[in-house]
């Protein structure tokens, strides 16, 4: 059973996903928040799977919310909900430690793997959508938040070329066959790459390459 918990500050929002997860038979809703406080605080009494989190709120917001969640350490992964596709908003999500985002007018079918896939921990959703938003504000970051960064140090050199194109939104099987490497071996490198930087999920490795320049917007 996969636990989450829905954060939102409308509450007819709340509902309709709520009904939406309720109906399927590993998911359940454990809780609800209407700011990204209340959030933070059920985060850490609940300790749910997942957290479901919109990005502008009162009180706290989304990002703020997201950044404590990660900073407390909890088992919880965060996936950002957004108006729009290319918004600053989700990338500065993504930047504290979400580990995914998603359009709230996206099909309740669409929502629901996403939600399984995050709690797995397997792949960042939407990789092509998250690439052109890592793009689109990479670009702007301010040089003392880029330049080298000493993670990438304990890489192999196919460890950053694997890292590389996990950036650019390929998925395991993609880079095996721009390698010609096997996907069970990719899988491999990509575990060793989150395991040697401290990283959650492809998602936040994505980040890390954008930001440590190792890929460069376009």
């Amino acid at each position: 059973m996969t636990t989450v918990l829905l954060v939102d500050d409308e509450p007819l929002v709340r509902v309709g996903f709520g009904m939406v997860l309720d109906a399927q038979p590993d998911l359940q809703v454990v809780g609800q928040a209407g700011d990204g406080a209340a959030a933070v605080t059920l985060a850490r009494d609940l300790r749910p799977d997942v957290v479901l989190m919109d990005v502008r709120m009162p009180v706290l917001d989304g990002v703020q919310a997201t950044a404590q969640i990660v900073a407390a350490g909890l088992p919880s992964r965060v996936l950002v909900l957004t108006t729009f596709d290319l918004d600053e908003h989700a990338f500065s999500a993504l930047r504290a430690g979400a580990s995914g985002f998603l359009l709230k007018n996206t099909e309740p079918a669409d929502l629901l793997a996403a939600i399984r896939t995050v709690a797995r921990g397997d792949a960042v959703v939407s990789p092509r959508v998250t690439r052109r938003l890592l793009e689109t504000f990479a670009a702007g970051l301010p040089s003392g938040a880029t330049g080298r960064d000493t993670r990438l140090d304990v890489l192999t050199d196919r460890e950053r070329e694997v890292l590389g194109h996990v950036a650019r939104g390929l998925s395991n099987a993609e880079i095996a066959a721009h390698l010609v490497l096997s996907e069970l071996t990719v899988k491999t490198h990509v575990g060793r790459i989150l395991a040697k930087t401290g990283l959650r999920d492809r998602t936040q490795a994505a980040v890390l390459a954008y930001e440590a320049r190792l890929v460069t917007p376009g």
